[in-house]
């Protein structure tokens, strides 16, 4: 047993762990704050890792009860050793495995039997090693499950508990005092990831309340910890590293609680290369799956993606501290004119709005600058900042008054100590009092600081930067977040009072245009016909030119098969043209020939949608023909989008300008495309067993003319 220790960061701990003691426990609960902990595979050697874990206890303080197992020991640093997991007292809360990866499925059985609340396994070569490695975690999973103990990894490196002052990890962690300072906190499926996090945080001076590796997540997902944090109502934002998202329904969920919360998640997720896709898999065993799929899903649900550790870092800096940014454009002060032109080039390189602000905010700024300046955004206010630091406080609240602005960067050069700490007593008040994103951005990348100032500004949480364009990328991460808060209150429903089918599979396309035309889609005017006669009434009622196209439900590629006769003119042709038809198909069973109207020309796009299996439906739009796949011309939309984000993102295509006047043709119905993409997302959640719908091509007509589906496949459901 523990002799007590004082605990060496103060008040902070005393009053979580009390408050964690007087609460009912889930077993990740006891796991991450334990009042009982047993480690096996301890040592008294501070160089080992067993020897890091019982001082880590130490370190932090930990009263409660620590028993050690040792085969070969009686005792280590005063504390008595049992030979085995069996030899443990019923219901210790969290039992540390350090002990190699043959001993650990004995040592999870024996656990199981003495009702531990939850197992950390440092471990590797389970799932990552193999398919033997995968069972043999699976049977550890399921002997986990089947106690309800939690289980952190195999393959992982532990937790470190600031806030409660708990650490069970291999590397060595010291307790820093929280007080009443914001907080972070970094879950990662890779153990160097979580320390590389949490040291670049503090780097910072930003508080890390959790860092958490969760490894190869046998049991304890991502999601869970999300969902701990959230409930724990500590941590203001939580930085996440994740290889595989595991149970997406489950991940959607925890998110969509944080988002409730206000609490961002900020995720960098590798995968986007192939060979980002196969390192993943060989160090947390991975399994590899639809990487844009995720990330649109998750997007959709407000976590922040970014590319980068830089990004993670950045986008957490700011969110952290301003956890409810509002839809806006950026607004920038600097007092160098090079970093104004400079500001407004890269903002238009990533993709970020410089904000128009209004003529009163003009106005406003113009007043605290001499006569002849020029006055804009980004606003530079030249010499009178060396002279008048306070000028930098003032135009930074007019910039903030303004309802376009969404949040605030001063990208400057630094000036001397004096000139810094003025620049800090100007600002700091502006952004203690503000909730939109106030950031300052100090050129000169390493170069030395004046302490005060950097003190001050980590006192006062305001975001400082040595990088105006990392600042103004995590402005956009921030800006992303915002939209998508936003669109999380403005979402389509799903369709209801649809017909689905009796049977499953690929459906015909005069079935996929009928089930178009009832969720409103437009199509040509025809139908189905089974003689020549037939044909010849329904293409005199529609009127020539016509179109003839063969219906089955195996010809899902009709023109390969000289299933598709265009441009027919009239009776006679009709006739010749539908012997010509079937003598193509050459005696192959069909349902009908479908005679339909031929569309007036037009911009030919396509829109696709279909259903994963873990992450639901999704919706894809893209520029028809060659452009697709030649310039890459296609975006994934959440099924769910609303009408106005669809045109927001139609717009962002590549090629996006054809849709527009072009050469002397007039610009596209893009309401019409983003009301067919609003269509079919809402006919995918509309729980009838479609799989995949396909419409190719959209024609796109002139603006207020609409759009046609001149082809559709819909897969359901076998």
């Amino acid at each position: 047993m523990s002799e007590g220790i004082e605990s060496p960061d103060g008040s902070d701990v005393v009053a979580d762990r009390q408050k964690a003691e007087a609460e009912p426990r889930t077993s990740l609960a006891r796991l991450l704050r334990p009042r009982s902990v047993a480690i096996a595979g301890a040592s008294p050697d501070p160089a080992t890792m067993g020897g890091v874990i019982l001082a880590n206890c130490e370190r932090f303080g930990f009263s409660g009860d620590i028993h050690l197992i040792s085969p070969t020991r009686d005792e280590i640093n005063g504390l008595r050793c049992v030979r085995s997991v069996d030899d443990l007292p019923e219901g210790v809360d969290a039992l540390v495995l350090n002990v190699p990866r043959a001993a650990i499925l004995p040592a999870v059985e024996a656990a199981a039997r003495r009702g531990v609340g939850g197992a950390i396994i440092f471990a590797s070569g389970f799932a990552e090693g193999g398919a033997q490695g995968r069972r043999e975690q699976d049977r550890i999973a399921a002997i986990c499950r089947e106690a309800g103990m939690a289980l952190m990894g195999p393959n992982c490196m532990g937790y470190v508990n600031y806030g409660d002052g708990m650490a069970l990890t291999f590397e060595p962690a010291h307790p820093q005092p929280l007080g009443t300072r914001r907080s972070v906190a970094v879950v990662a499926q890779s153990g160097a990831m979580a320390s590389s996090i949490r040291a670049a945080m503090q780097g910072r001076g930003i508080s890390v309340r959790l860092q958490a590796a969760t490894g190869n997540e046998a049991v304890v997902r991502a999601s869970d910890m999300i969902d701990f944090i959230v409930e724990d109502g500590t941590a203001n934002a939580i930085a996440l590293y994740c290889e595989q998202v595991r149970e997406p329904a489950a991940f959607l969920a925890a998110v969509c609680r944080a988002r409730a919360a206000g609490v961002p998640v900020v995720m960098l997720h590798p995968g986007r290369s192939k060979r980002g896709q196969e390192a993943a898999q060989s160090h947390t065993g991975a399994m590899v799956g639809d990487y844009a799929l995720m990330r649109v899903t998750v997007e959709n649900e407000a976590v922040v993606m970014v590319d980068t550790m830089d990004e993670l870092f950045d986008a957490v800096a700011i969110l952290h501290r301003f956890p409810k940014p509002v839809p806006g454009d950026l607004g920038v002060i600097t007092n160098s004119g090079a970093l104004r032109g400079t500001a407004f080039d890269f903002a238009e390189d990533i993709g970020l709005p410089i904000a128009n602000v209004s003529k009163e905010t003009l106005e406003r700024l113009a007043a605290l600058l001499p006569e002849g300046m020029e006055i804009d955004n980004p606003l530079d206010v030249g010499t009178t900042g060396f002279a008048k630091a306070d000028i930098f406080g003032l135009a930074t609240a007019a910039m903030l008054a303004d309802p376009a602005v969404s949040g605030v960067l001063l990208p400057m050069a630094g000036g001397g100590p004096m000139q810094q700490r003025a620049k800090a007593e100007a600002i700091i008040p502006e952004a203690l009092g503000s909730a939109k994103p106030v950031v300052v951005a100090i050129t000169g990348d390493v170069s030395p600081l004046d302490p005060d100032f950097v003190a001050a500004m980590r006192d006062s949480e305001t975001p400082l930067f040595r990088s105006p364009e990392r600042a103004m990328r995590a402005f956009g991460a921030v800006r992303r977040y915002a939209a998508a808060l936003e669109g999380a209150r403005d979402r389509t429903p799903p369709a209801a009072g649809l017909t689905g089918w009796d049977e499953g599979g690929v459906k015909p396309e005069y079935l996929g245009k009928a089930f178009l035309r009832s969720i409103g889609v437009r199509v040509p005017e025809g139908t189905l016909a089974t003689t020549a006669d037939e044909g010849v009434r329904i293409a005199t009622d529609i009127g020539f030119p016509v179109v003839l196209k063969a219906q089955a439900a195996a010809l899902s590629h009709k023109s390969d098969v000289g299933g598709v006769l265009l441009n027919i003119g009239g009776e006679t042709a009709l006739r010749e043209a539908w012997d010509r038809l079937l003598a193509n198909l050459d005696g192959a069973p069909i349902d009908g020939v479908l005679v339909e109207r031929m569309s007036v020309p037009g911009l030919e796009l396509v829109v696709g949608a279909r259903h994963h299996p873990e992450w639901g439906p999704s919706v894809m739009v893209g520029l028809g023909g060659v452009l697709i796949e030649a310039l890459d011309a296609a975006e994934l939309l959440p099924a769910d989008i609303s009408h106005a984000r669809a045109v927001q993102r139609i717009l962002s295509l590549r090629g996006a300008k054809l849709l527009g006047a072009f050469r002397g043709r007039p610009p596209r119905d893009i309401d019409a495309v983003a009301d067919v993409v609003v269509k079919v997302g809402a006919a995918m959640r509309a729980g009838l067993g479609i799989q995949e719908i396909d419409i190719n091509p959209l024609m796109v007509l002139a603006e207020g003319e609409g759009a046609v589906a001149l082809d559709a496949l819909i897969v359901t459901d076998a």
